[in-house]
């Protein structure tokens, strides 16, 4: 089955009279592409999923999948795959009854279905785990079987709405890696809901950041990353965020921004360095983050080598990478 193409045009959603919640969106996903919508709470990512999904209604715009609207196809004849947050497993059904449950739903032989299933169950590492009942299992495994009920489908497009939310730091990880694999090998469009950056940045092929029911820019992660489209997404995307400092740019003023990593330290009497006092230090491991403290500027941050020795107090040398700046517009805060 080819790949499946997702577009969206100029779609609008109400709350009340008074609530935006998704604002002339238009976006298209290629087919196969592994899509990430992120943004803070609220910004209307989860929204713009259901109403893909049919779970809620366009009330203006046109969504369409394979250059056909979709808004008068019920939500069960789409032939989409939703993963949730919350697994949503039913609790008396034994692992194969939940992830064979779909394909007894589309009236699949028993043959068929037990062949289908035990193919995710293998590729998803629960084959011992069939005969348990979701309550046995730890989170990781519910969401497990929560992708595998999903995958079984063979769908024309997976949505899933933060299902690693509920998960520790590590299986996140994990999970994240998976997730990814299996997407690759399927070759099936996905759309991915998270608030979490790094997980934008490192399973989608392109991301789409929202903020009050607006896209703001969709990219792949690097240019993204590379060339924040705004002050917004400069300082959403990345950990630790962006350094801004207002400035000029050609004569204008402007919000001048640089990553933490391109904030060097100075030699000992390296030419353009400015004389900065460390006045903190975060030691990850990886690195070490030293807040800065510059004659007329915020206090700055910047991502050195974990082998760091500077300490609180101390003098230092820092060079800005120039050829890394960037500047935004005072007043729309959009990229100059």
């Amino acid at each position: 089955m080819e790949a499946t193409a997702l577009e969206i045009e100029q779609v609008n959603k109400w709350y009340a009279a008074d609530v935006h919640a998704v604002r002339d969106v238009n976006l298209a996903v290629e087919p196969g592409e592994f899509m990430i919508f992120v943004g803070p709470s609220g910004c209307g990512k989860s929204t713009l999923l259901r109403m893909v999904a049919g779970l809620e209604r366009v009330d203006s715009g046109v969504i369409r999948m394979d250059g056909k609207s979709i808004h008068r196809v019920p939500p069960r004849d789409r032939d989409i795959a939703m993963v949730f947050q919350n697994y949503a497993l039913y609790p008396t059904m034994k692992v194969y009854d939940n992830m064979a449950f779909p394909l007894k739903m589309r009236r699949w032989g028993r043959e068929e279905i037990r062949a289908r299933v035990m193919e995710v169950a293998e590729s998803l590492g629960l084959l011992e785990y069939l005969d348990r009942r979701p309550g046995a299992l730890s989170g990781g495994q519910r969401q497990r079987v929560a992708l595998g009920r999903a995958l079984v489908r063979r769908p024309r497009l997976f949505l899933m709405d933060e299902p690693l939310s509920n998960l520790d730091a590590k299986l996140r990880v994990d999970m994240r890696r998976e997730i990814v694999s299996f997407q690759r090998d399927l070759g099936t469009t996905t759309v991915y809901v998270t608030h979490d950056q790094t997980e934008a940045m490192t399973m989608g092929s392109r991301i789409a950041v929202l903020r009050d029911g607006v896209l703001q820019q969709a990219g792949t992660p690097r240019e993204v990353y590379d060339r924040p489209a705004n002050l917004f997404v400069a300082r959403f995307i990345g950990s630790p965020p962006m350094n801004v400092w207002e400035g000029e740019y050609r004569g204008r003023p402007c919000t001048v921004g640089i990553r933490p990593e391109h904030v060097y330290l100075a030699g000992e009497g390296e030419p353009g360095a400015v004389r900065a006092i460390v006045t903190d230090v975060e030691r990850t491991g990886r690195e070490s983050l030293l807040f800065l403290n510059l004659p007329g500027m915020p206090v700055l941050t910047a991502a050195v080598g974990a082998d760091c020795a500077r300490c609180p107090g101390e003098e230092t040398g820092v060079i800005l990478d120039r050829g890394r700046l960037h500047f935004f517009d005072r007043e729309t805060e959009q990229r100059l």
